[in-house]
Order: C-alpha cells, then sequence, then structure tokens
C-alpha cells in the first residue's frame, strides 16, 4: 500500500524533527536550585490543578486544549527554549516524589499528567507527533495492503460514524490488541475484529497515552520505594520538608491582612456573615453564636479568617469575649482565652502574624466529636449538608450540582458552585480560599448596589 509506504518514510525521517514533549525516561544529571527545585514544582502543580478543575467542571475537549495551552504559557514557558524544556524535566521529576506517597495522590498524579500529555501531543506539528511515535518506539505494525482491502468498508462505517475528521483516504492503520485503546473501544471511534483494533494515524496518541501511563505508574512505585528506604532520609533537613508540603500547597494570595475592602466593624458582622461568609465559616459562626463556645480548631479556623477579612485585635477580642463570658464567665476568658486571640494577630510568643487558613488546609483537617471546624462539602451528611445549602439560598438545579460534585469529592468545585448560585455569577478561577469567597462576595455586592443606584 502506498499509504503505508510513504508513512514509514516519514517515519523514518522522523528523526530530523524535535518534539517539545519528554517523555521522562529517566532523571536528569544536573544540579538545581532548591529555590527552582519548589519554585518549578509549584508552577507545574498550578497546570495540574487547573486541568483537574477544567475536568471537574466538564470542560469539552476544545475548551480543555484552549485551557491547558494557556496553562502551560501562564506557567511553564520561558525565554530560552532549552531553559523551557529543563523546567519542564525537573518540575516532573520533583513532582514525582511529591505524589508517589500516598496511592491517591499517585492516582491524582497519574491522571493529570497523562491527561496533560495527550493535549501537549495534540497541539504538536504532525513532523514532531512523528518524532515522539518513534520516540516511543511501538511494537505494532500498519495494517497491509491485502488486510486493509478486506475490512475498508467496515472502517469506513466507523469514519462516517464519528465524523468527517477522524480520517482521510491515505490514512494509515495499526492493528492493535483493543485493551490497550480503552477510550477509543468506549467510544466506538474504532473498528474491532477478533480481539485487535484498527486504529488510524490521527487516533494514535491513545495508544502513546496508554504507553506512557503504564511507565509513569510503574516509575511512580518504584519512586516511593526510594523515597521511603533512602531519600526521605537523607534529605529529612533539606528537601523533604519540601516534598511533603507541596502536596498540600496552597498557591494564591495568605489574606493575612484585609486589603481590598473597609475593617470588618462587630455592628455589621452578623450581617456580613449571612451574605458574604463561605459555607466553612457561616458554620462556625453560627455554632459561635448558638453555643457561645468553640473548641480550639474552630477558634483557629474561623478566628484567623476574622483577621484576614478585616476583624481589628481589639474588636476581635470584644467579640469572642462577648460569647465566651456567656459560657465560661468573663475572667475564665481572660486566663484561657484571651492569650491565644493574641498570639494570633503577632501579639504573643514568637510574635509570628499567623495566616488565615486555605481551603486545602481546611479540607485536610480531621474534627473529632463536638468539633465544627472542616470543610462542610467533606464532613456534612448530605441531608445537612443540602439544609445547609438551602439556607444560603441555593435553588434546586444548582443544589444538584454542587452535591454531585460532593460525591465525586470535588469539594472546591462544590463550593464555587455554590459562589455561583449565591451571586448569580460564574467565578472560573475557582474558590481555593475562604478568604478569596468573602473578598470576591464583597466586591460582586458593592458592584450590584452601585448599579442598582445609578
Amino acid at each position: 500500500m502506498e499509504a503505508v509506504r510513504s508513512h514509514r518514510t516519514a517515519l523514518a525521517s522522523a528523526d530530523d524533527a524535535v518534539s517539545t514533549i519528554p517523555i521522562y525516561r529517566s532523571a536528569p544529571v544536573t544540579e538545581v536550585r532548591l529555590e527552582d527545585f519548589e519554585l518549578y514544582a509549584i508552577h507545574r502543580i498550578r497546570v495540574l490543578k487547573g486541568i483537574s478543575d477544567g475536568l471537574s467542571r466538564g470542560k469539552k475537549p476544545n475548551e480543555m486544549e484552549k485551557l491547558i495551552k494557556e496553562l502551560w504559557r501562564a506557567n511553564m514557558k520561558h525565554t530560552e527554549a532549552s531553559e523551557v524544556v529543563n523546567k519542564d524535566i525537573i518540575s516532573h521529576f520533583v513532582l514525582r516524589l511529591v505524589y508517589c506517597r500516598e496511592e491517591e495522590l499517585r492516582r491524582w498524579f497519574l491522571s493529570m499528567e497523562t491527561t496533560l500529555f495527550r493535549y501537549r501531543f495534540q497541539l504538536e506539528s504532525p513532523e514532531a507527533q512523528r518524532a515522539l511515535l518513534v520516540e516511543f518506539d511501538l511494537p505494532y505494525r500498519a495494517v497491509s495492503n491485502a488486510e486493509y482491502e478486506s475490512v475498508k468498508d467496515k472502517l469506513s462505517q466507523v469514519v462516517r460514524s464519528t465524523g468527517p475528521s477522524s480520517s482521510s483516504a491515505d490514512t494509515v492503520y495499526y492493528k492493535v490488541p483493543f485493551e490497550q485503546v480503552p477510550d477509543l473501544v468506549a467510544s466506538r471511534r474504532v473498528f474491532i475484529l477478533k480481539g485487535y483494533a484498527y486504529v488510524a494515524t490521527n487516533q494514535v496518541v491513545s495508544l502513546l497515552m496508554t504507553q506512557y501511563r503504564s511507565h509513569l505508574s510503574k516509575a511512580l512505585v518504584l519512586t516511593n520505594r526510594k523515597w521511603t528506604t533512602m531519600i526521605r532520609e537523607q534529605e529529612k533537613d533539606r528537601l523533604t520538608p519540601i516534598v511533603e508540603a507541596l502536596s498540600s500547597s496552597y498557591l494564591g494570595p495568605d489574606y493575612s491582612q484585609a486589603k481590598d475592602f473597609a475593617e470588618m466593624s462587630l455592628k455589621d458582622i452578623d450581617q456580613v456573615a449571612k451574605s458574604s461568609f463561605p459555607l466553612c465559616m457561616r458554620h462556625l459562626f453560627e455554632k459561635l453564636r448558638e453555643d457561645h463556645h468553640l473548641k480550639h480548631g474552630g477558634r483557629m479556623q474561623l478566628g484567623l479568617f476574622l483577621k484576614g477579612v478585616g476583624l481589628k485585635l481589639d474588636d476581635a477580642l470584644a467579640f469572642w469575649k462577648a460569647e465566651f463570658s456567656r459560657k465560661v464567665g468573663a475572667e475564665r476568658f481572660d486566663k484561657e482565652y484571651a492569650y491565644s486571640i493574641r498570639h494570633n494577630y503577632g501579639k504573643e510568643g514568637k510574635r509570628t502574624d499567623y495566616t488565615p487558613y486555605s481551603c486545602q488546609k481546611i479540607i485536610s483537617s480531621t474534627p473529632g466529636v463536638g468539633d465544627h471546624h472542616g470543610c462542610p462539602y467533606r464532613q456534612f451528611s448530605e441531608e445537612n449538608l443540602r439544609a445547609a445549602l438551602g439556607k444560603m439560598g441555593v435553588g434546586n438545579r444548582a443544589l444538584e450540582d454542587v452535591i454531585d460534585k460532593v460525591r465525586n469529592r470535588h469539594y472546591q468545585l462544590a463550593c464555587t458552585l455554590t459562589f455561583e448560585a449565591v451571586h448569580g455569577t460564574s467565578c472560573d478561577a475557582g474558590i481555593n480560599h475562604p478568604n478569596q469567597y468573602f473578598s470576591d462576595s464583597k466586591r460582586i455586592l458593592e458592584l450590584q448596589n452601585n448599579s442598582k443606584g445609578t
């Protein structure tokens, strides 16, 4: 078949083409500054978390392609081409260390990196794609002319059913075991005969993904063994703290001080809590008003949030004392609780200016019996969550969307959908911090009030 011969010629000459996608066979032997080690990892995490959010929101393939292109350009590009490749490779292997340590982390990293690989491959030029095919050295043969003639009617039927862009007259097909391309089989985009799938050249990324995923999955297991038996202890004072913190790191502003809005007034706090607090803080606030007490975890989570939204130290002391005094008395409050409030504001102990908790930190907390901190989307029963969301004004359709995200453990996206339902506007950046929720809410409500007044 002439098409097969021309295709093989193209593959043979692909050695001259260069793909910008490494396949990460082995870690680079190079020196990396500690600052770059962490910074490159953070930049790649931003890309992977952006992909995760896009997938969770159900973005279409063309939307995902645009999103990944923008994420990569924003986070991974350097001025020099060599620096781009270097950053790409280094950041990938750093994140292997970060995400190899637990099964759930490995699954997430594997899924996001495989998705990233798929879309990066699709964005490559045809020459670069062929170069990558050569590099993978896939053990599959192109279908011969005689075999093609025997099945071409069936192949044409598949092409017609999947759209005009699925193939062309000179397309070469590869015959592979059907289990190697589960995504193509599931979407009925290949013809299957006697256990083999006929995969067109423009579908070959599915084969590469299978190979890539298998290689990376095995590599993560091996990396975990090396980490637990050798690297973790050897690098306990240098790399280990960075690696163990990165998987749960929050990458946005710290919201240690209110910068975008006026100071919180005690006379307005109840109204503001109702209109602009995220569910986690609204729940704590209501429990404090109801029980006149919160345990340590709740006091820290709510107290630092209030500090971040502009509640000054004197007002914070007055606020907490007014509530706690009704339960434990003013004298006991002064002896047992006032110090920790001043400590959070950097006025006691090490004088550290403590920052409000991010969504990641709140979600990962494990409240005990009688505790009210943590993430309601993770901790509440479905019945209690429905009631709480209904109280916030989340309508039926939006409520079901939120519950669906919670069932799939997309807690931050559930909070984002709640924000969108309550405020009647989209939040493309997603909610990553309770104080971001508050800040965005105040800004939107201010704009709405101004537009009503004009």
